[in-house]
C-alpha cells in the first residue's frame, strides 16, 4: 500500500481552483486579425464600380500610348493609337491606318483634347495620337472625365513620354 504523500492535498486544489472563463488574449487577437483582413477583401467592394472601371479605363488608355511609343522606337515607323468616345465597327474599319498599333473606346467617359496651345476640345468622333521612330510624338494632353473624376494623361511632343495625373474636379 502506497502512503500518501502530505505535502499535495487534491482536496483542497479542487476547492481553491476555480473554473476558467472568458478568452486568452491570444484568441482576441487572432479573432480581430480575421476581421480585419475580412474587411480589407470586403470593405473595396462597397466603394463604386464606376469608380473602378474608371480606373481600368484609364490604365488602358495610358498603357495604349506606351505601347504605341514603343512600338515606333523598336520598328523604327511611325505608330498610332486611336481613341474613340464611342466605336462603330464600320467607322473604325474605314478609320484605321496601317500604322494605327491599337483603339481605345470610352465606356462612358467623356474624352476631351487638349493641344500644345491650351485649346481644348471635346471629341466626338476620333483623335489619334501618333508616335514617331526618333522619340517624339503629336503631343497634347488627353482629359477623360466620368462623374467627378478627372484624369489628365499627358504626352510630351518632344520626348513622347505620357505621364498620367488624377486631378480634383
Amino acid at each position: 500500500m502506497m502512503t500518501p504523500i502530505s505535502v499535495f492535498n487534491r482536496a483542497k486544489t479542487q476547492k481553491c481552483q476555480t473554473p476558467s472563463t472568458g478568452f486568452t488574449l491570444l484568441e482576441l487577437v487572432l479573432v480581430l486579425s480575421i476581421i480585419v483582413m475580412a474587411s480589407i477583401l470586403v470593405v473595396p467592394t462597397f466603394g463604386g464600380l464606376e469608380g473602378r472601371t474608371f480606373g481600368v479605363q484609364v490604365r488602358a488608355a495610358s498603357s495604349l500610348l506606351n505601347y504605341a511609343r514603343r512600338t515606333a522606337v523598336v520598328t523604327g515607323q511611325p505608330s498610332t493609337a486611336s481613341f474613340y468616345p464611342i466605336l462603330d465597327e464600320e467607322e473604325d474599319d474605314a478609320n484605321t491606318k496601317l500604322s494605327s498599333v491599337g483603339t481605345w473606346q470610352s465606356n462612358g467617359a467623356k474624352l476631351h483634347f487638349r493641344d500644345s496651345t491650351d485649346r481644348e476640345s471635346e471629341i466626338q468622333k476620333l483623335i489619334e495620337i501618333t508616335f514617331y521612330p526618333e522619340g517624339g510624338s503629336t503631343g497634347g494632353t488627353l482629359l477623360l472625365v466620368q462623374g467627378a473624376q478627372l484624369v489628365s494623361i499627358k504626352i510630351d511632343p518632344f520626348t513622347g513620354r505620357v505621364v498620367t495625373e488624377y486631378e480634383e474636379n
